[in-house]
C-alpha cells in the first residue's frame, strides 16, 4: 500500500496566494486553467475567495483547473500527466493506494501561512486517456477529459472527500514555522518518501524539510500497521469524525 502526499491548489506560483480557511474548513482553490476547462471560479462559488487570494488578479469569470474534482456520493476524480504521472507509475501507484491532498493555506485568525491536508482519495480504478475519454467523464467537465494534457494522461477515480475541518491533526507545518517545515509522523523516516532522499531534510525532533517543488510524494508503507493506524486517524479527521 502507498500513501501519496499530493500538492494541490493555490500557492505563490499558481494563483498568487494561499487558499483560505472558511468557517473552520480548508477551502482549496483550484489553480487557474491552462487551457481545457468549462468551469470558472464563480461556478464553484469561489469567485470572491479567488479574488482575495490572488489580490484581484483572478475572479468569478476566470476559468479554473477543477482537479481534483469531488462529485456526488463522495467520489473523487483526479487527473495527472507528464513527469508527475511518470513518477506515480514508477512508484507503482494504483488500486488500493491513498492520495492525501495538501496545499498552502492562510489561517483565518492569524493569517499564518502553512501546509495542511484538505482531502483524500482512495484509488479504486484508473482511466488512461490515450485513446480518448469516456463520454461520462466528458459530461462531468473534468479538465483532463476535455482534452489531452499529454501522452500519459490518466484519471484516478475512487472514494474521496475534501473541505476538511481545519484541525491541528491535518496541519503539516510546524507551529510558527515556514510552510515547508513539517512535523512528520513517527513512522515516516529517511528513505521512506520519494523526492526526499537527501539526509539533511530529515531533521531531529520528528521534522521534515519538504521540497519546494513537485506534486506527488510517495510513501510505500507495505504491510506496516503503524502508518495504517495514522492514515485511519487522518481520514477520520478529514471526515470530521
Amino acid at each position: 500500500m502507498r500513501i501519496i502526499f499530493s500538492r494541490k491548489g493555490f500557492d505563490s506560483a499558481a494563483g498568487g496566494g494561499a487558499s483560505p480557511i472558511v468557517d473552520g474548513r480548508a477551502c482549496s482553490l483550484p489553480i487557474p486553467s491552462g487551457g481545457y476547462s468549462n468551469t470558472n471560479y464563480g461556478d464553484l462559488g469561489l469567485g470572491e475567495a479567488a479574488a482575495k487570494a490572488s489580490r484581484g488578479k483572478l475572479g468569478a469569470s476566470d476559468m479554473c483547473h477543477h482537479d481534483p474534482m469531488f462529485v456526488e456520493d463522495d467520489v473523487c476524480l483526479f487527473g495527472q500527466v507528464g513527469a508527475a504521472q511518470t513518477h506515480l507509475e514508477r512508484q507503482g501507484v494504483g488500486e488500493g493506494d491513498v492520495f492525501l491532498f495538501f496545499g498552502l493555506f492562510r489561517d483565518e485568525y492569524t493569517a499564518e501561512l502553512h501546509h495542511r491536508i484538505f482531502g483524500y482519495m482512495l484509488v479504486e480504478t484508473t482511466v488512461p486517456l490515450v485513446y480518448g475519454a469516456p463520454e461520462w467523464l466528458t459530461d462531468l467537465d473534468h479538465p483532463h477529459a476535455l482534452g489531452m494534457h499529454g501522452k500519459n494522461d490518466v484519471i484516478y477515480i475512487g472514494e474521496g472527500r475534501n473541505n476538511a475541518p481545519a484541525s491541528d491533526a491535518l496541519r503539516l507545518t510546524v507551529p510558527k514555522g515556514p510552510p515547508s517545515l513539517w512535523n512528520r509522523p513517527a513512522w515516516l523516516k529517511r528513505g521512506g518518501l520519494s523526492y526526499h532522499d537527501r539526509g539533511s531534510r530529515w531533521i531531529r525532533g520528528g521534522r521534515l524539510q519538504s521540497v519546494a517543488r513537485g506534486q506527488e510524494f510517495v510513501a510505500d508503507i507495505g504491510r506496516r500497521q503503524e502508518p495504517r493506524a495514522w492514515l485511519e486517524m487522518i481520514l477520520r479527521a478529514i471526515k470530521g469524525l
